[in-house]
């Protein structure tokens, strides 16, 4: 069995972002096949420190072929780093990087049942030594749990066909595999875009709603603000419009001044300052990059810096 190979996108951009440091601690919280972290790796010092998590058993089996003492290696999904963190002695970090998203080995794998390009299992699970399957959340959520997954999480203007066919097709026998679903949703959507197969918003929803992908994010960001050092930065790689909205908006409120009460009397100096500052606008691949990597072309990159002046 291939384990598959991931090409890092906006690798450069990325660990420039973080403005590495010789002697600084960062933290890789989605190690994949160790791509980024090979980069940061390169521009630690020996007294560096770089703590990688991954909730994949396959990534932390591979351990991207990295033999480095200044790397740690842990099986944990990122809404765990303030446990990781502490458990390593690690008060705050020099740089977070989040790449968000599902990789190319977890596409191309077959097994892993994330792509409707080939007959799998219908599993979706980035951590396969736990939790349901997608089969079998399909076989036990009702039609409107169905329903709104699809509509909420893949953007599906046809989230009632597709539900209200895979409700039917179950009373006969399981939906249990990538083909089966693929052939449901089908049937069921009237037109598609150009390009674009009939099943891509469904699976992405379902890959989301089974690892609960947007809640994940949503409890690693303000985790990531507090673990962030003075000057820290915290870079984070979308691929889809709904992880970059959370992002969008969690930094743009952290990087506001907390609301003060009306016509309180206070200098200028005396204002409280916002924990994070932006840093440069919203960089996307370049063409280059996308011709050669054609799953970067949805990528989004974000950098924000812990200010140094914000008062914990």
């Amino acid at each position: 069995m291939s384990l598959g190979s991931h090409i890092p996108v906006l690798l450069e951009e990325a660990v420039a972002g973080l403005k590495v440091r010789a002697d600084g601690v960062y933290v890789d919280c989605t190690f994949g096949r160790g791509g980024h972290s090979r980069e940061i790796l390169a521009r630690l010092g020996k007294h560096g420190r770089l703590i990688a998590l991954d909730r994949d058993p396959a990534a932390i089996a591979v351990h991207g072929g990295i033999d480095d003492e200044r790397l740690k290696l842990v099986h944990r999904s990122f809404s765990g780093l303030r446990e990781v963190l502490a458990e390593f002695g690690v008060a705050q970090a020099d740089g977070i990087l989040l790449d968000l998203g599902v990789s190319s080995p977890q596409i191309d794998e077959a097994a892993r049942g994330f792509s409707f390009r080939s007959d799998a299992p219908l599993d979706m699970r980035m951590d396969t030594s736990g939790g349901t399957t997608a089969a079998g959340w399909l076989a036990n959520a009702d039609e409107q749990e169905i329903r709104e997954v699809i509509r909420n999480y893949g953007e599906e203007r046809f989230a009632k066909q597709i539900a209200a066919a895979i409700v039917a097709a179950r009373a006969g026998h399981p939906v249990t595999t990538t083909r089966e679903l693929a052939g449901l949703v089908a049937k069921a959507v009237r037109t598609r875009e150009p390009g674009q197969d009939p099943a891509t918003r469904t699976f992405q929803a379902l890959r989301i709603h089974i690892n609960q992908e947007l809640e994940e994010l949503m409890s690693v960001l303000p985790q990531c603000v507090a673990a962030l050092a003075p000057e820290g930065r915290l870079v984070v790689i979308s691929f889809h419009s709904l992880e970059d909205r959370i992002v969008k908006r969690f930094l743009r409120e952290q990087s506001q001044p907390p609301q003060m009460p009306a016509r309180l009397p206070l200098r200028a100096a005396e204002l409280p300052h916002p924990k994070l500052s932006l840093v440069g606008k919203l960089q996307r691949p370049s063409h280059d990059e996308v011709a050669a990597n054609p799953r970067a072309r949805s990528a989004v990159m974000r950098v924000a810096e812990r200010n140094p002046e914000f008062a914990a």
